[in-house]
């Protein structure tokens, strides 16, 4: 975050959607988005106060069933408070956005199950942060089916997807490229990783996630 907030690229989403829309030009020619998933308490432990400290702002995809349920995420991941999201948008720039209630996978759920999903997670962002969700990230980076590609357009100004590479002005907002950051990553890749290099990697992951997750259904 440090190399980040010197290079000065970092933007909202927002600001990014903007960009891609070309509804504002962009001061960089790489700018970056910074994002989050699913919502566990080292977000708010260990991501925030890094942030905080270098202005840099962030987006984190919420799967709100999991905080509704105090519900333990995969390994050793604890779901966070609302309190502790609650106090974290007040000491950096957090933009909550939905991630679906339980973390489905919208490209093999029924349309009435994406909506009921969908709707449910803005509407307790709104009632327990008092923000209107306005970005989504599908589940486990997996693209939609058409029909429920539809409703997420009809509800948020975007959606990301995976991919490890840029994206351009005329770009789909509602399927936006999102790159994978590893602890691994040294400083080389990680600035090859911000000028839209490495692809290699995100073809590889895709070809392991498509028999990682057959089968599943979030």
């Amino acid at each position: 975050m440090a190399l980040l907030a010197e290079s000065g690229r970092a933007v909202s989403m927002s600001q990014a959607v903007a960009i891609v829309n070309g509804d504002l030009p962009a001061e960089h020619k790489h700018p970056v988005v910074v994002t989050f998933d699913d919502g566990t308490d080292d977000f708010v432990d260990n991501a925030v106060p890094i942030l905080a400290k270098h202005d840099i702002p962030a987006t984190l995809y919420l799967a709100t069933g999991a905080v509704e349920r105090g519900q333990p995420f995969w390994g050793e991941g604890r779901a966070l408070t609302w309190e502790a999201l609650r106090d974290a948008t007040t000491v950096a720039q957090i933009d909550v956005g939905s991630h679906t209630h339980d973390h489905v996978l919208l490209d093999r759920i029924s349309v009435a199950e994406a909506t009921d999903q969908i709707d449910r997670s803005i509407e307790l962002i709104g009632e327990h942060l008092g923000t209107k969700a306005t970005h989504f990230a599908y589940p486990k980076a997996l693209a939609p089916n058409a029909a429920n590609l539809e409703i997420v357009r009809a509800r948020f100004a975007s959606a990301a997807i995976a991919g490890t590479r840029p994206n351009p002005r005329g770009t789909d907002p509602h399927l936006l490229w999102r790159t994978p950051i590893q602890s691994t990553d040294t400083d080389r890749w990680f600035d090859a990783k911000l000028n839209g290099g490495l692809g290699g990697e995100d073809r590889l992951r895709d070809l392991v996630n498509r028999v990682r997750y057959r089968g599943a259904d979030r």
